[in-house]
């Protein structure tokens, strides 16, 4: 075969190969692209050990679960609860066709064993679930199959509450028997009973109960020992009893075609098991172990102590290499768990290393506050050499600055000379001339000039002043003022506070004071009229600060929106409480507006038009706040309600709601829009071949 034959054989052996290839594709085309239809059969247990439900059971290590295809667990630490609950956390494993779970601790004599696996249980392939499966046997004569559900939400705000251990004690039992006189005495020392975790929505169900009354708890258990023995841990508790029982009933059951489309609606005969309403309002306690976190000294004038608890009283700091005695300035948290410390003399503030005595209360090992005295050494970040620097590098700026600044002025000089000599008749020439003479003497005139420049002092350094207010203002406001030192004096004198009349500002009357419980924050008060226009005007001096700062002048217009830009809302309330505070919440569940209840109502004005909420607490110290329960003296926080609507209000409109705060279950109350906690989405067969028939019909 020559050369041209074996090419042209060649290039026939490639197009039959691509040919070949075509018609693969095309073949392939033809056919079913996955292979088959989807599996939307969830997995089947085929057999258990020990028996499901089975009673007498003795010295079950492991159980077994066998299904008939593949299965995986999905999320067992957090789904899976094995009641009563393990010390020695269960083992929990898929393997193959079989869960496994492993008990590590020994069973206890007539008792039913509950593992709950929820949802966890899915097929390898498509993840189709097995269902809401529990598994039961018991070491007794019986199997208990009462059980009881409800929801865990968060006493502040009502947010469902996902993961937090829901549990039991039987009231009367032996090793619960005072849980009635002297129910913290079980919740300390004794295990729960019973347990179940809450879901995504806040929601449980505690199974295998016997018959009987019980009480019911919720805790955060950090240390996994079904104890309330730490107090940073949220819990709840309820007086209420619950009483088991249950009676038949029925619930309709929906049997969907596809996403869209359903078959048909069931009618399914089951048992209900009561009480389903319980309702646990969790909080966090305010009395946490109380000990000093840490210290800092950012900067030389300052230095921070940092707590992990309030306190009732401040500690006593004592200087140890300077005089402390009316030393500082001392700035404190609302609750006194964060306090910084001003110091006003400049030779102690210089000092690189400041040794205090720091006498404080903290938590003791009895788990009582006690006095405790530490030495520490305070060493300032921003050191004096640091700060010595910076100053420097601000001078030789300043200096840069100046010589720029007065070489400008030469020039234009300059500049302005020689246009003044050539409109007086002198010709080109001589500018010419006069040009040439300045570049020749360029150098000896800047060293000159330079010399005999007089660099003047740098700027003042005034006080950094925060007004706390926009060009737009409601009339209900007041303006804030911020600084960022304490101030060591105001002079009201030189404030001045006008309104607008005509085209004209007239004094208008005001008050500035310093907020309570703030030492860097002051408020300027005054009747504001709506669709107004004021002016503040501080002159230089007005504040000074501890280290002698003063604020340079200031000048800021305020105005005033009119009336018809406002809506107004009238709640009337109903069964309420007359401690009750209402609040009108945004978008954020954060407050906006609070007002207290007069007679059953609740009015609020000058709303910017919006979509707003509502929460109502009930105020029972009467300090304005809503306040966190005591476990130990067994009182529960503050109660509160929420307004199951939005409400959205319109400018220049009055709107009225009627609130009866109990009418629906806490529960159902918060509105979804704001509720930060969402339900997780309920698994279920995915309806994949329906879905795919109804695409190829389309086509």
């Amino acid at each position: 075969m020559n050369s041209k034959s074996r090419s042209s054989f060649y290039y026939i052996h490639i197009a039959l190969v691509a040919a070949f290839v075509l018609l693969l594709v095309a073949c392939a085309n033809m056919g079913t692209p996955d292979g088959g239809p989807y599996d939307e059969t969830p997995p089947r247990i085929v057999s258990t050990t020990p028996k499901f439900g089975s009673s007498k059971v003795k010295g079950v290590k492991k159980v077994v679960l066998e299904f008939d295809e593949i299965v995986k667990i999905e999320n067992a630490q957090e789904k899976v609860i094995v009641s009563p609950p393990q010390i020695e956390q269960p083992e929990i494993e898929a393997n193959g066709k079989k869960v496994t779970v492993t008990l590590l601790d020994s069973l206890k004599p007539n008792m039913t064993y509950t593992i709950d696996f929820a949802d966890a249980i899915v097929d390898n392939n498509e993840g189709n679930p097995y269902g809401d499966y529990a598994f039961t046997f018991s070491t007794g004569e019986r199997v208990d199959t009462f059980q009881v559900s409800g929801n865990v939400l968060e006493a502040e705000n009502l947010e469902p509450i996902k993961g937090i251990l829901v549990g039991l004690y039987k009231v009367g039992d032996s090793d619960a028997a005072d849980v009635k006189e002297l129910p913290d005495s079980v919740f300390r020392t004794v295990p729960f009973e019973r347990i179940s975790r809450t879901d995504s929505r806040g929601h449980f169900v505690i199974k295998g109960l016997s018959p009987g009354a019980y009480r019911a708890y919720a805790l955060q258990d950090k240390n996994q020992n079904y104890i309330y023995d730490q107090k940073a841990e949220k819990i709840a508790f309820s007086s209420r009893i619950l009483e088991t029982s249950s009676q038949p009933d029925i619930r309709r059951d929906t049997v969907w075609h596809d996403s869209i489309y359903y078959d048909s609606i069931k009618t399914v005969r089951y048992t209900h098991f009561y009480p389903d309403d319980i309702v646990l309002l969790a909080f966090d306690s305010e009395k946490q172990d109380r000990y000093l976190i840490k210290s800092e000294r950012p900067i030389l004038e300052q230095f921070s102590l940092y707590f992990t608890a309030p306190s009732d009283t401040l500690p006593f700091v004592k200087g140890l290499n300077f005089d402390s005695e009316d030393a500082f300035v001392i700035e404190s948290s609302a609750k006194n768990d964060t306090l910084t410390y001003w110091i006003r003399d400049s030779l102690i503030y210089n000092i690189d290393t400041l040794v205090v005595q720091l006498d404080y209360f903290a938590t003791d090992t009895t788990g009582n506050l006690s006095l405790v005295s530490d030495t520490l050494s305070l060493v300032s970040k921003l050191t004096k050499a640091r700060l010595a620097k910076q100053q420097q590098e601000r001078y030789e700026e300043w200096v840069k600055e100046c010589k720029q600044k007065a070489k400008e002025e030469r020039r234009a000089a300059k500049r302005d000379a020689q246009k003044a000599e050539l409109e007086e008749g002198e010709d080109e020439e001589l500018a010419s001339q006069a040009e040439g003479d300045k570049k020749s003497s360029k150098k000896k005139k800047k060293r000159g000039e330079d010399e005999d420049l007089v660099i003047p002092p740098m700027p003042e350094e005034f006080i950094e002043v925060n007004i706390k207010t926009n060009s737009s203002m409601d009339p209900d406001k007041n303006v804030d003022f911020e600084f960022e030192m304490p101030l060591d004096s105001v002079d009201i004198s030189k404030i001045h506070f006008s309104v607008k009349v005509d085209s004209l500002y007239v004094p208008s009357a005001f008050l500035f004071r310093k907020v309570d419980g703030s030492t860097k924050h002051y408020r300027l008060y005054a009747e504001w009229e709506p669709d107004s226009a004021y002016l503040i005007e501080i002159d230089t001096a007005a504040f000074v600060n501890i280290y002698g700062r003063r604020n340079e002048a200031i000048k800021r217009t305020v105005k005033v929106k009119a009336l018809e830009s406002y809506a107004t809302l009238f709640v009337s309330l109903q069964n309420a409480d007359t401690t009750a505070v209402v609040q009108l919440l945004d978008g954020s569940d954060k407050p906006v507006k609070t007002v207290k209840a007069k007679d059953g109502k609740a009015d609020f004005y000058f709303l910017n038009p919006t979509t707003y909420y509502m929460r109502l607490f009930y105020d029972k110290n009467g300090n304005g706040k809503w306040d966190t329960g005591d476990y130990d003296q067994q009182i529960q926080p503050e109660p509160v309600y929420y307004f199951s609507r939005p409400i959205v209000t319109k400018a220049n409109w009055e709107f009225s709601e009627d609130w009866n705060p109990t009418l629906l279950p806490l529960p159902k109350q918060k509105p979804g829009k704001i509720t930060k906690q969402k339900p997780d989405k309920a698994k279920s067969v995915k309806n994949k071949n329906a879905e795919r028939a109804q695409n190829l019909h389309k086509k």
